[in-house]
């Protein structure tokens, strides 16, 4: 089975990502085939340069061709993407200082980006 996870709610990046989900993808024990992550609100900041949470992921993520992707609008309010908030949305919001890559937009994006390996499950923390 192929999931995506989005992480909306308060600290699903800390919590969830960086000791249930994050360890089981390192180790090889999480059971499914990860194919997407989608981040908004304080749940980007894991995804900054440097972030051991980040460059842990960065790093799973290129070896099991995972799409790491943070809101557009989410990045721009926290100084995290160049553009402006009349971009959002249309693919033009570039990351800046996010871990190797992570990708900036919103659904249209997000649809686009797993259009090819989409997933059987879309699950929200």
């Amino acid at each position: 089975m192929k999931v995506a996870y989005i992480f909306a709610t308060n600290m699903a990046s800390t919590f969830k990502l960086a000791t249930m989900i994050l360890p089981q993808l390192e180790q090889g024990i999480h059971s499914v085939e990860v194919v997407g992550m989608m981040f908004f609100d304080d749940n980007i900041f894991c995804l900054r340069q440097g972030d051991p949470v980040g460059e842990r992921l960065a790093k799973i993520a290129k070896e099991k061709n995972i799409l790491l992707m943070v809101c557009d609008q989410c990045a721009v309010r926290r100084n995290l993407a160049e553009g402006t908030f009349e971009q959002c949305g249309l693919g033009q919001v570039k990351p800046k200082g996010m871990v190797e890559g992570v990708q900036t937009g919103c659904f249209p994006q997000l649809y686009q980006a797993l259009a090819n390996n989409p997933p059987d499950q879309v699950i929200t923390l």
